[in-house]
């Protein structure tokens, strides 16, 4: 199966997805979250037990393509509420995927980037790698990060990041408890295979009702809350704030914020 916006390959039971938008630092497109639902499912149904993610260039993600976004920020609320529920899909998706992940962060991971890296089973990252959930800088809101990110690293931490749009280094997100292990950037896939292995001598019906049985303590409320971020997504997409927010970043201005 073919993909524009990643690559992807098996080796032996593990399979690697590597986003591949370098020249727009793998930004999250409407085709990117197609291929990447594409490729977990290609995952899901295959012989591969565990997944690696990581990101083609400098970048791990830096987030939804804020171009894009601009280009449909005057679209009706009904076609928003669609676009942030395709959002959501991905982000549960990978919550909930039944076999483990391990994100391999080799560079900025940025709002949704963040989000994606976070949500692995097992994050790893290199030391130059930075963190942050910035949509308040643009105008945005991390809905549907935030739920994920409270459970976590705690409500406390999570406020801090998310109100300030603050953006880490590795060693404080190794703190926070956003990654893992800090693994230099040669060594970082050799590492990720190392996890992997180690999933991998494991049962593979333990791991699986492992799996299911960490994401059943939460399911219910975790859908419950998405469907709350996802109206709150559209809705800010209808406010001047995100259209101004948006123009400022990709003009590379300061905002002038109307809502007060």
């Amino acid at each position: 199966m073919g993909y524009q916006t990643l690559t992807y390959q098996t080796d032996g039971d593990v399979a690697t997805i590597a986003l591949t938008r370098p020249e727009k630092r793998n930004a999250i497109s409407m085709h990117m979250i197609a291929d990447l639902m594409g490729a977990l499912e290609q995952v899901e149904t295959g012989s591969a037990r565990v997944v690696i993610l990581t990101g083609s260039g400098k970048a791990f993600c830096a987030g939804m393509d804020l171009d894009e976004l601009l280009s449909v920020a005057r679209h009706s609320l009904p076609k928003h509420l669609e676009d942030a529920r395709r959002v959501s899909k991905m982000f549960y998706r990978l919550y909930s995927f039944p076999k483990p992940i391990i994100a391999a962060v080799n560079g900025a991971a940025i709002a949704g980037g963040c989000g994606i890296a976070t949500l692995a089973d097992i994050t790893l990252s290199v030391p130059e790698a930075k963190f942050g959930y910035t949509e308040v800088r643009v105008g945005f809101l991390p809905a549907m990060v935030a739920l994920f990110l409270r459970r976590q690293i705690g409500e406390k931490k999570a406020r801090e990041l998310l109100l300030t749009g603050r953006i880490v280094n590795a060693e404080e997100a190794l703190r926070f408890g956003l990654i893992n292990e800090i693994v230099p950037a040669e060594k970082l896939m050799d590492r990720a295979h190392e996890v992997a292995n180690e999933i991998l001598a494991s049962s593979p019906t333990s791991v699986k009702e492992t799996k299911r049985l960490l994401l059943a303590h939460e399911e219910k409320a975790v859908r419950a809350e998405l469907e709350m971020a996802i109206e709150a997504s559209a809705d800010i997409r209808m406010t001047e704030d995100f259209h101004e927010g948006l123009s400022a970043f990709l003009e590379k201005r300061s905002p002038n914020w109307r809502r007060r």
